[in-house]
């Protein structure tokens, strides 16, 4: 009979992979999974590179972005500073004509003596001042001017561009200018001169006070002169100066016998 029992199998007969794998994890079985092989890639090429060539008339540049600020600062600065020398330029220029002027004319005075013209309005004719009627009056007034050159050593040329008013009220009544001519050392020159008005236009007061002012025999006038000159001392000329010339006076009348009752003249110069 045979025996029922069941005996250990020898282990030692089992494959070495079981018998090593006694003792170990589930993860120590997972086998790590090879990357498939990829076809070689091909090398990228290198980006082409362009020369572009312009005219240079047609390159435009313009100043970084983080630099405009201070790009138009600096062109601010350099404006300013041309302007600033400008004007000192300028300022030093008149500065420069102005001391030469006043030097020359200390020299002048200091050499020459040079004494002031004497400028006096003798007579005044009105024809044509019809006061009673509304319209427009258009006079026609001659004017007498004496003037004197005191000086012995210094000429006076009296030069176009001249100019008579006679203002009544600041009403201008009449027009006219100065004959040319000149002036030796030591003379005295009379100047008749012919003015007229075109259609002037007084108001209803200055009308009525200019008829009162008649009424009264004391019409107050202003007699205003504008003269371009040239002083000649020995063979020198002088640059043009501007003689101007203001005489108060006052009339018995606006007729062509009327005289003067006073009279006062003051004069400027400017020397530009």
């Amino acid at each position: 009979m045979a025996d029922p029992r069941i005996h250990p199998a020898d282990t030692s007969d089992l494959p070495t992979q079981e018998s090593s794998s006694i003792g170990k994890s589930p993860k120590d079985f997972q086998q790590p999974l090879k990357a498939p092989d990829l076809p070689p890639s091909k090398p990228v090429p290198p980006p082409a590179t362009y020369v572009v060539q312009l005219p240079r008339e047609q390159i435009l540049r313009y100043p970084p972005p983080e630099n405009a600020r201070k790009y138009q600062a600096l062109t601010r600065g350099k404006r300013q500073s041309c302007c600033r020398r400008c004007c000192c330029c300028v300022l030093c220029l008149l500065l420069l004509l102005v001391i030469s002027a006043a030097v020359s004319a200390g020299v002048l005075y200091l050499v020459f003596r040079f004494k002031s013209p004497k400028y006096a309005v003798t007579s005044l004719a009105f024809k044509s001042m019809n006061l009673t009627s509304a319209a427009p009056l258009s006079p026609e007034i001659d004017v007498t001017v004496r003037a004197e050159n005191p000086n012995g050593k210094v000429g006076i040329y009296y030069l176009k561009g001249s100019s008579v008013n006679v203002f009544y009220d600041g009403v201008r009544l009449g027009d006219g200018v100065l004959p040319v001519f000149f002036q030796p050392r030591k003379n005295v020159t009379v100047l008749q001169t012919a003015l007229k008005g075109s259609d002037v236009v007084l108001g209803g007061n200055i009308r009525t006070a200019l008829r009162n002012a008649q009424n009264r025999g004391r019409v107050p006038l202003v007699v205003r002169t504008k003269a371009p000159v040239k002083i000649k001392v020995g063979a020198v000329k002088t640059w043009e100066i501007t003689v101007k010339v203001k005489c108060d006076v006052v009339m018995d009348g606006l007729t062509e016998r009327a005289k003067i009752l006073s009279h006062d003249c003051d004069f400027t110069v400017r020397f530009w």
